[in-house]
């Protein structure tokens, strides 16, 4: 049985724009050829609506043919490709952050390929979107991992690690955890997420510390049981890095 799905204003709920834009382009290219009316009523939109996204999909530089009248169809070149980015700044983010660990680690093949098409990706960025990914990478910070480090006591990351940092990073959160020093000693911390440093194979979550009031690198195996606080606010602090560490937004320069 097919569920019944409410549309509210003429929009199937949890379809945003971008995610409509996307079913549209899917559907001209499975079909071939459609209607307005069709389309509107496979996304849950209204012809008015439909008509705006087909305008806005022409601007991203697709190619789309329309026959005149109001039952016309509406075709898709088949050679038409995106022109414009449509990545988020976090998106694109995330994509640098992989990038830099490849760059890091030295011997992993594709990695300037890699950097080379999302440095075309930043390019195609318009200029209040490049503002704030350089924020961002402003935060990422890239080094090599002294020959000196000790690595035979490397654990497995936590699983919620990844998902809680994103969070507590991207949200300006505080981020709590129990935190396992390199002498075994276990702490409760709360602290400001403000930098990552990248030291292949580790990664470290750089942190202002307010019950220290200072700040501190927290090696991401070491960590455990980490929770954004809800509501725990905080803004961009200078981070101070020794001189072979360098801003991955320096790389891109």
């Amino acid at each position: 049985m097919v569920p019944f799905l409410v549309t509210i204003n003429g929009t199937k709920p949890g379809m945003n724009i971008r995610t409509r834009h996307d079913a549209i382009v899917r559907s001209l290219r499975r079909k071939g050829t459609s209607t307005v009316d069709e389309l509107a009523d496979e996304v849950g939109a209204s012809r008015r609506t439909v008509l705006r996204d087909i305008g806005a999909l022409r601007d991203q530089g697709f190619v789309i043919h329309s026959e005149p009248g109001r039952g016309g169809g509406l075709q898709l070149d088949p050679q038409s490709v995106q022109t414009t980015a449509r990545l988020a700044v976090t998106e694109v983010f995330a994509l640098l952050i992989s990038v830099a660990a490849m760059r890091a680690a030295g011997n992993l093949p594709f990695s300037g390929l890699a950097d080379s098409g999302l440095a075309k990706i930043e390019k195609a960025l318009p200029p209040e979107k490049l503002r704030d990914l350089r924020r961002f990478l402003d935060c990422l910070h890239v080094g090599k991992l002294s020959p000196q480090q000790e690595l035979s006591d490397m654990a497995s990351i936590d699983p919620a690690l990844l998902p809680a940092f994103e969070t507590a990073f991207l949200q300006r959160l505080h981020l709590r955890f129990q935190y396992r020093d390199a002498k075994g000693l276990r702490t409760c911390r709360e602290v400001e997420p403000q930098a990552m440093l990248i030291l292949p194979p580790l990664w470290y979550l750089v942190a202002w510390d307010p019950a220290r009031e200072g700040f501190r690198h927290f090696r991401m195996d070491r960590i455990s049981a980490p929770e954004p606080v809800e509501g725990a606010r905080f803004r961009p602090r200078h981070v101070p890095f020794e001189k072979d560490v360098c801003p991955y937004s320096a790389l891109l320069r």
